[in-house]
């Protein structure tokens, strides 16, 4: 062993320790070792989830006898609680119980609701009768008791979620110390593999497990996933000797009501020009407790007015700079949060309309039958492509003209997906008004028959869906981790879950509503049980209008955005070895 790790420059200085309390080695604690079995546990989890939610759509129609629109946003709820929940699985971890046990718990019921939602496709007696009536209005509906079972299943795995999520990629991310340059460094790429870790499990499941559920049986299909989470917890375990941990710092939510009723309280209070006239506790208070201490900023002043000291010493009348800072730290991402919204619900769009639109088409090649679902597959290769492409090429491109260890800001990144969406709906509204032209010329329309157009029409809207997820939901879980304070990274990370759990509520409430509005006065409606009787294309051109209205949103409130200050010096130092870097080779060039 060497004198640097038998001596105290071995150990994190983020705070990070072992599950005892201890404090941790870099040599024996973190790192990529760490994130490999934290990486492999998202391949087979994401491959579980995946296995589920991808084919759904099709299962409530075929199986339980759902409609379109019922069958949508019976998909779309439950997606949208399934993003939702990590918001109170991330207080679990940042209040209480630390990252590690809410994910092991959480993990827990997760495997229980899997098992059961396995049974109830297995057993007939848990679903109605087989139905092979075109309009499934006229099959017999699910029992008040199996839909009971079913959605019970189906819920219980979302909580199970909620306290999986916002957790995982927390730990992967605090296994790297922003103190040491090397590790921060590794940080910058570890959300890009961790992408790429999610759509390997996501093409696994897109692919064999959407074509097992299709050709071979839903019970093959569910127990296979079922297994597959087992797997990945099991190996998510295997690797605790190798973790490195973070100390719960208390309720969030507590200390942000604190400031902010603290703040209302003392309206009529002047903020001194002096920043050290505030109050803040001694930088010992935060060294013991692993903390980091940050100094006030302009930002939001109004809130500086909780740590002016009256001589209350009240815990919800004065409260210290950092804890002021931390909570501006929040409720500055929120506009951010606010524009992602939209670009959610578009995501919400590929286990539903766009599956939906499969099955009306001819998915034949040869003997074999493309499931309509298989083709979120061509969303997960365009994602591992263009994330490797991005990673590899693009930030090293980036990094020699903007000096920035990140190639370009993370909101310049989330910018482009946001472009990307608004391209993706004018294909998706082109290719749909083709494909309603060959359903009236070949006289379809009535019967709701199958189109004689390949499938592979709507390749390209799965494939732009990809490369827009490689920049936008890429960026967005590193912006919600890297701007949140370090006491409350998995409240922050659970921003960037909780905007496609909104995402897919507020798809659900568009799909009734434009539904219902454009069925009145007798009109035939854009979203019919019938597509080839639907006007989508419409519908994907209102999504065209609302997408280009959020990205001059997202241009005013990111141009208005303050980053963080780091809390460590590793961001300059790799700044400088970039422009060290760029030193040497123009040294290096031939003279002419």
């Amino acid at each position: 062993m060497s004198l640097v790790e038998e001596g105290t420059d071995d150990y994190t200085q983020d705070g990070t320790v072992d599950l005892r309390g201890n404090p941790v080695r870099r040599s024996k604690r973190g790192g990529w070792t760490a994130c490999s079995f934290i990486v492999v546990y998202e391949v087979f989890e994401r491959m579980a989830y995946y296995g589920i939610s991808s084919n759904l759509v099709v299962y409530l129609t075929k199986k339980l006898h759902q409609g379109t629109v019922k069958s949508s946003n019976n998909v779309t709820n439950w997606v949208g609680t399934i993003w939702i929940t990590p918001v109170l699985g991330a207080y679990f971890a940042d209040a209480h119980l630390g990252r590690y046990w809410t994910f092991v718990i959480a993990a827990a019921v997760y495997l229980v609701g899997m098992t059961v939602l396995t049974l109830t496709v297995s057993l007939p007696s848990l679903r109605p009768p087989h139905c092979s009536e075109a309009n499934v209005d006229n099959c017999k509906k699910a029992s008040t008791l199996q839909l009971a079972l079913f959605y019970g299943a189906l819920y219980t795995l979302a909580v199970g979620t909620g306290g999986t999520k916002p957790n995982i990629s927390t730990i992967g991310a605090d296994q790297f110390d922003d103190f040491d340059p090397k590790e921060k460094g590794h940080k910058l790429s570890f959300f890009n593999w961790w992408m790429f870790s999610i759509f390997f499990g996501t093409l696994f499941a897109n692919t064999v497990l959407v074509y097992i559920q299709d050709n071979v049986g839903w019970a093959l299909g569910y127990s296979l996933p079922t297994l597959g989470l087992a797997i990945s917890i099991a190996i998510f375990l295997a690797g605790t000797p190798f973790y490195r941990h973070r100390v719960p710092a208390g309720s969030p939510f507590t200390r942000m009501a604190r400031v902010i009723v603290a703040a209302v309280r003392k309206w009529g209070v002047a903020v001194p020009s002096d920043p050290k006239e505030l109050y803040e506790l001694d930088p010992q208070e935060y060294a013991k407790k692993g903390k980091f201490r940050i100094d006030s900023t302009s930002t939001l002043r109004f809130l500086s007015k909780a740590c002016v000291q009256t001589g209350k010493t009240s815990p919800w009348k004065l409260c210290s700079v950092t804890q002021v800072e931390e909570t501006k730290q929040m409720l500055r991402m929120i506009p951010i949060l606010a524009a992602t919204f939209v670009p959610s619900c578009m995501v919400a769009q590929i286990n539903t309309l766009f599956v939906k639109q499969g099955t009306t088409l001819d998915r034949s090649m040869g003997s074999f039958k493309i499931p309509a679902a298989s083709l979120t597959a061509f969303v997960t290769i365009s994602m591992l492509v263009s994330v490797v492409l991005y990673d590899r090429f693009f930030v090293r491109i980036m990094q020699k003209w903007t000096k920035n260890p990140r190639g370009i800001s993370l909101l310049h990144r989330m910018g482009i997906g946001l472009v990307l969406h608004i391209v993706i709906m004018i294909v998706a509204s082109f290719t749909e008004r083709w494909r309603l032209r060959v359903a009236r010329e070949h006289n379809v329309v009535e019967s709701g028959g199958q189109i004689p157009l390949t499938i592979f029409i709507l390749l390209p809207q799965f494939v732009l869906m990809g490369m827009a997820d490689a920049f936008l939901e890429v960026a967005k879980i590193e912006f919600f981790y890297d701007q949140a304070p370090e006491s409350m990274k998995s409240l922050g990370t659970s921003y960037s879950m909780a905007t496609l759990g909104i995402g897919n509520f507020l798809s659900s409430f568009l799909l009734s509503t434009v539904s219902h509005i454009t069925k009145r006065h007798g009109h035939r409606g854009w979203i019919l049980n019938n597509l080839n009787e639907s006007h989508l294309d419409n519908y994907y051109a209102f999504f065209v209008v609302l997408n280009v209205l959020n990205l001059a949103f997202f241009l005013f409130v990111a141009k208005l955005y303050v980053y963080r200050a780091e809390v460590s010096d590793s961001m300059a130092v790799l700044k400088e070895e970039l422009k060290g870097l760029e030193k040497v080779h123009n040294q290096e060039l031939p003279v002419t």
